[in-house]
């Protein structure tokens, strides 16, 4: 069994914490193979699982941020019981490939992909599922392609459904949709390819965004899951992901 490896964003919160754990784990002799303890937000853990090779390795967040929907709650005291208890949940993300400047560009997705205008027009885009339209022409401020994990992110944000964990559905939903002005987008499986394509890409450019990675001017974008790719997450027994999911269906806006 190995010592656990720890990361941590740059900010003094996160460092602090990490000096903690790394002195919490020496002094227990805590081990488990192949775990990455990560300290920060939702955006450090998607950086930090999108940079990992090995899908062996697994991954505890400590939430230094300020929701950290994907991270487990800081606990001095509980810390090593936390660790040792914690559960899998395992994920598969999205894959985007983007035609942009007659280059193809692929990047992966773990919370969402978002098509977005980059000029003060509207975009105008046709969405299918495979060769089947879900919608011929749409203009608005732009398209959202979310994961279940992803779906309590940016896609609630724009009135997007809320997937349970184990759906197996993906969310495809519009961003202030202006023609049809009702469209409220659809649900559909994860084993479906949604292909996006800009139907004026001269005159209303689009860019398209894997979780944080920008690709512009992009003329069709084709969006599928990759079931070969599982992400392995942990979390405490009392806040599971899919726990987080469900209190979110349930919350109440304030």
């Amino acid at each position: 069994m190995n010592r656990p490896k720890i990361t941590s964003d740059k900010n003094n919160k996160s460092l602090k914490i990490k000096r903690f754990v790394k002195k919490k784990i020496q002094d227990s002799g805590f081990k488990r193979a192949n775990l990455i303890v990560v300290i920060g937000g939702d955006g450090f853990m998607l950086q930090t699982l999108k940079k990992s090779k090995k899908l062996s390795n697994i991954y505890y967040g400590i939430n230094s941020g300020n929701y950290g929907f994907l991270m487990n709650k800081f606990s001095k005291k509980n810390l090593i019981k936390n660790l040792a208890k914690s559960k899998i949940t395992k994920i598969s993300p999205l894959e985007m490939k983007v035609l942009s400047n007659q280059k193809i560009k692929k990047y992966l997705a773990i919370n969402e992909v978002s098509i977005l205008r980059q000029s003060r027009q509207a975009a105008s885009v046709s969405i299918k599922n495979g060769s089947k339209y879900i919608i011929r022409k749409l203009i608005s401020d732009g398209v959202l392609v979310s994961t279940p994990a992803g779906s309590t992110a940016y896609n609630l944000s724009v009135h997007g459904p809320i997937l349970n964990l184990n759906s197996n559905k993906i969310s495809v939903a519009p961003i202030s949709a202006f023609r049809p002005r009702r469209w409220k987008g659809k649900i559909i499986s994860d084993k479906s390819k949604v292909i996006i394509k800009n139907l004026n890409y001269q005159k209303r450019p689009i860019s398209a965004v894997a979780d944080n990675i920008e690709i512009r001017n992009a003329k069709e974008i084709s969006i599928t899951t990759n079931h070969k790719i599982k992400f392995k997450l942990l979390y405490d027994n009392n806040s599971s992901l899919q726990k987080k999911i469900k209190l979110e269906q349930l919350r109440k806006e304030t």
